[in-house]
């Protein structure tokens, strides 16, 4: 554990025994958000970033430690254990490193190397080691049996000696290894045949780029597009020069410098190792690392969106009308009111075929009167400008004296798929599947992330590749992003839904669902400690969960506060060293001025917790979510085909990549504001500029209508570098000559063809 704890440390940018103090809270249940808010005292205030780094990599080092005494426990019964092979076992970073140690005692079927020693030709290949001036095959001769009529054959079997201690060599694996991250080159070549089925795959028909650069967007792509058959993959070191160097680190291991016959037998077996062997064993190691580092980054891209799209400023308890575009079909609208509870649905045809425009302007303005209504939340799917403008001409019909309601276009995705679910179904049981969409449009407008929480986030699509990559670790690294989230916003325990209260710290499904349960039958919690009431919530589950759950006008002013139960008698000594009541104190900013949080430290609580509890007596429950804003679409474009070069838009940013911004400018297709065009300086990662559900303004850059791509640029030149890249250059080429390396990552980063960029980037959407 302690060298667990000095790894992670040195990683996390912190002490070990601030590490250990949280993998000890950790392991005895504690959850990251309750850890990083009420116990910041025990470990020196890690906050729940540094955390989850350390849980993560808890997992990992444990089962490498795991691993390290398995392997020492494998050697030690087979007699071979040395002082040098633990020091070497203990000095291991990587599980990599490990199996590169334990190679050549790892029990493995019968090998030519094997059936060689059998033979007796194990001293024929310590010979040529030897002396390197004999002859190979005059040695060879020495050593002709039945079994090894020729001097070939005991050549080759020595070879495979040879060959064999190479592959177990862990410093040169180590070597090789390092060699083949920097120098190695990731091909890719269509199948023979294949070009008209795998056309969305062209770019990668014939491709190649360094391995330790290829972005994860790309290199999920030719994986892709490998795995249905349509292109081959490589990686391997440049041909010839980069091939001959490996060849020469492995003889450099054979300690070949002269011309004797020896030497240059060996070499030859240098070779024929780099080629039949350790190539092979190279690339497909590589080729796991390349999948791993790409899933990372594409998990890591989805869960700084999710973590964004969930932290969305949220409209606030207002009634509010969800309406849900179509055609044919019809628009559903669904009213519910400023707690979410749905009072009113209905179904308006104001478009083909029954064209009814003044029954549905009719139902409209009956239902904003009836229900005060305050929002309208518009679907972003088909028809959404249609119905946008519908509601535009309504609400202008309303008298001058009555407030028209606020429009906002809300995007739908993961809507459809919530409304067909269990959880629908038995939220709205009488409720047809298409209306409960439009109850999930309107209530995502109030509280985004209340109403998020009841769709699987991979349906919510904003990630890049997400089904291609490992669907565990995906599930696992978004369950915490909602974690994280909910409990840094906390819940209404009164009004909030199973779905919701699951992911507050210390709860879960089945005790959300006994707390809603409890509620149902016994009406709302009057204060925190109800909770002891409910089914199968102990203390240890109260502990986790109470101070991120809030009851508004309680009979303890404090649980609507992020206060913990336990902090307040800390909490009442501030309160009664003001000397006024605690609801006069409570949400006035300067109430406690003059006051020393120094002073209310005890041996219990110290100074972080009770700055917190200052902070939350002048601002009780805060929200950290941003203020409401929404994006204002232009009048008159709605299609594509609006579009036109140079047009300034306001729109929203619906996904972030690593290539850049995908933005809803109100057209059915989101353009593309590229890593390069995202600002008047050098971007190295678009997260740095936009974030998921930001209301940006761009410029319209390029308009491609057959293809259904639209270049933006956020750059206050209008996006005229691009234009001017596109111009001047031609086909792909390598950066030009004389140029130095890193000067050519950035041209290329920067100024690359600004269809290229559009290309790469919606084929990865």
């Amino acid at each position: 554990m302690d060298r667990i704890a000095r790894t992670i440390a040195t990683e996390i940018n912190a002490r070990p025994e601030q590490v250990g103090a949280a993998v000890k809270l950790l392991d005895e249940g504690a959850t990251v958000p309750f850890v990083a808010r009420y116990r910041k005292e025990v470990t020196g205030g890690l906050d729940d970033t540094q955390l989850r780094t350390l849980s993560d990599r808890l997992s990992y080092l444990r089962e490498l430690e795991t691993r390290r005494e398995a392997i020492l426990s494998s050697i030690k019964d087979q007699g071979k254990l040395t002082d040098d092979l633990v020091k070497s076992i203990a000095q291991a970073e990587t599980k990599a490193q490990l199996e590169d140690i334990y190679l050549p005692y790892k029990p493995k079927r019968r090998t030519k190397a094997m059936i060689a020693r059998e033979n007796g030709l194990e001293p024929l290949a310590d010979a040529i080691l030897a002396d390197r001036s004999a002859d190979p095959e005059t040695l060879a001769n020495g050593y002709l049996a039945e079994a090894v009529p020729t001097a070939k054959d005991a050549l080759n079997g020595a070879r495979d000696i040879i060959t064999e201690r190479l592959t177990e060599n862990a410093a040169l694996l180590g070597e090789l290894r390092n060699f083949m991250q920097r120098e190695a080159v990731l091909t890719s070549k269509v199948v023979e045949g294949k070009e008209q089925e795998g056309a969305k795959f062209s770019d990668y028909f014939d491709h190649s780029e360094p391995w330790s650069k290829t972005p994860s967007h790309r290199a999920l792509a030719m994986l892709r597009a490998s795995k249905e058959g349509i292109v081959t993959l490589d990686i391997a070191p440049e041909p010839e020069v980069g091939a001959a160097r490996a060849e020469a680190m492995v003889a450099a291991h054979l300690q070949t410098r002269g011309d004797a016959l020896g030497d240059k037998w060996l070499r030859k077996v240098a070779g024929w190792t780099w080629r039949v062997k350790l190539s092979l064993s190279m690339m497909v190691e590589l080729m796991a690392d390349l999948r791993s580092r790409a899933q990372d980054e594409a998990i890591q891209v989805f869960s700084r969106n999710l973590k964004d799209l969930l932290f969305a400023a949220p409209a606030g308890a207002r009634p509010t009308l969800g309406l849900d575009p179509g055609i044919r079909t019809g628009v559903k609208a669904a009213v519910v009111d400023a707690t979410g509870k749905v009072v009113a649905t209905e179904t308006l045809y104001p478009f083909q075929p029954k064209n009814d425009l003044r029954g549905a302007q009719a139902s409209i303005l009956n239902l904003v009167a009836a229900h005060k209504i305050e929002l309208i939340a518009i679907g972003n799917g088909t028809a959404s400008r249609e119905t946008e403008r519908l509601v535009a001409d309504t609400l202008a019909l309303l008298p001058k004296t009555v407030k028209a309601p606020t429009k906002v276009v809300v995007s739908e995705a993961g809507a459809s798929v919530y409304s067909a679910s269990e959880l629908a179904a038995r939220e709205f049981p009488d409720l047809d599947v298409s209306l409960r969409g439009a109850v999930s449009i309107a209530r995502r407008l109030q509280d985004p992330l209340a109403e998020l929480v009841k769709i699987e986030p991979k349906s919510i699509g904003v990630g890049q590749y997400q089904h291609d990559v490992d669907q565990h670790r995906l599930s696992q690294s978004l369950e915490s992003v909602i974690e994280d989230v909910v409990n840094a916003v906390g819940v209404d325990l009164n009004t909030a839904s199973a779905p919701l209260l699951a992911h507050v710290s210390g709860l879960g499904p089945g005790l959300a669902e006994a707390i809603v349960t409890h509620r149902d039958i016994n009406g709302a919690f009057s204060s925190r400690k109800d909770l002891l009431k409910v089914a199968r919530l102990g203390p240890r589950a109260f502990e986790q969960c109470a101070g991120f759950l809030r009851i508004r006008d309680g009979v303890e002013p404090l649980d609507a506060s992020s206060v913990h139960p336990e902090a307040y008698d800390v909490a009442r000594r501030v309160v009664a060293a003001c000397g006024r009541d605690i609801r006069q104190i409570m949400g006035h900013e300067g109430a406690l001025k003059g006051m020393r949080a120094e002073q209310f430290v005890d041996d219990t609580f110290g100074l972080p917790t009770v700055r917190d509890i200052f902070t939350e007596l002048e601002k009780p429950g805060r929200d950290p979510r941003p203020s409401f804003k929404t994006a204002s679409f232009t009048d008159g474009v709605e299609e594509i085909t609006d579009l036109k070069p140079g047009m300034v838009l306001e729109g929203t940013v619906t996904n972030v990549a690593a290539f850049g911004a995908f933005v809803d400018i109100g057209v059915h297709q989101d353009g593309l504001v590229h890593v390069s065009q995202l600002a008047d300086r050098f971007v190295k990662d678009p997260h740095e500029v936009v974030k998921t559900g930001q209301v940006v303004k761009v410029r319209v850059v390029e308009v491609d209508v057959t293809r259904k791509r639209i270049g933006l640029t956020m750059r206050k030149d209008g996006g005229a570098s691009a234009r001017e890249d596109k111009a001047s250059r031609g086909p792909r080429k390598s950066a030009s000559p004389g140029v130095p390396k890193a000067a050519k990552a950035r041209q290329s980063n920067q100024n690359s063809a600004f269809g290229d960029a559009l290309r790469d980037a919606f084929k990865s959407r």
